[in-house]
């Protein structure tokens, strides 16, 4: 009688470790799939993955904001706020004011308002002995597509894109915005512009007729852009008036977010 209770208590304490040890392995198997239910493995060489993760290096996670009032003067485009591609402004004309070429391109146009207050810019200038030619104003959505693919074949996305507008985020695209340079050609949309008479005689008098220098020196953490004095950007007399006499950007005068930041 008491080996048999003896047996039937070793079985007992089998029994037990048995089913102890059966339920920690399932309670660790449990918890196992868990984790890789909450971290799954990323695949390795899948390429819609690693096209993703290229694609949010190079827009660095900024999302655009599509413009809904395009054909407002004070219209904010830049490397955050972009215009519908289907906009095209419906009332570009050729302002008359000398180019640097003399073919009569899409690149002369402006929207009636800016061109109007272009040639009064251009006509004043030229009583005070400054001479301008224009370089480059209405752009299409075509034709910045091209050339940014241009820039980004020549540098690289990321080096392209400090430079050049992304499609629909370029404001030559508004048909208010013009580069300008001298009278002598030199220096069109280059570095050297910075600190001749006729940059310095902008930098003055631009605001007078509606326009802003565009990307100032020391703002391109606000624009997103290097400082461009040769970019005129029309915005209105009242406007432009404020924002040149306080030395601020575009997007300080909207209260609006820096693209840099």
């Amino acid at each position: 009688m008491l080996k048999i209770r003896s047996m039937l208590l070793w079985l007992f304490v089998l029994s037990f470790l048995l089913a102890v040890s059966t339920g920690c392995v399932w309670k660790n198997h449990v918890a196992e799939n868990d984790k890789k239910l909450a971290n799954p493995p990323v695949p390795v060489n899948n390429p819609s993955s690693d096209l993703v993760k290229k694609a949010d290096r190079g827009q660095k996670g900024v999302s655009f904001q599509v413009v809904t009032n395009p054909e407002i003067i004070p219209v904010l485009v830049n490397k955050r706020n972009k215009l519908p591609k289907s906009y095209q402004p419906l009332d570009l004309i050729f302002p008359d004011i000398p180019f640097t070429f003399k073919e009569k391109l899409e690149k002369r146009k402006m929207r009636t308002k800016a061109a109007s207050a272009i040639e009064e810019l251009f006509a004043a200038a030229k009583q005070q002995n400054v001479t301008l030619l224009g370089v480059s104003a209405y752009r299409s959505h075509a034709t910045q597509e091209n050339l940014f693919k241009y820039y980004v074949n020549l540098d690289g996305y990321e080096a392209a894109r400090t430079y050049s507008a992304i499609p629909g985020t370029s404001e030559h695209e508004t048909g208010l915005a013009i580069d300008v340079t001298g009278g002598n050609g030199k220096c069109a949309a280059e570095a050297c512009f910075e600190g001749t008479p006729e940059a310095s005689w902008l930098q003055d008098h631009a605001a007078e007729y509606g326009f802003i220098i565009r990307y100032p020196k020391g703002k391109d953490t606000i624009t997103g852009y290097k400082y461009e004095p040769w970019h005129l950007r029309y915005v209105g007399k009242a406007i432009a008036q404020d924002i040149m006499s306080r030395s601020i950007t575009l997007e300080e005068y909207l209260d609006v977010t820096p693209v840099n930041k």
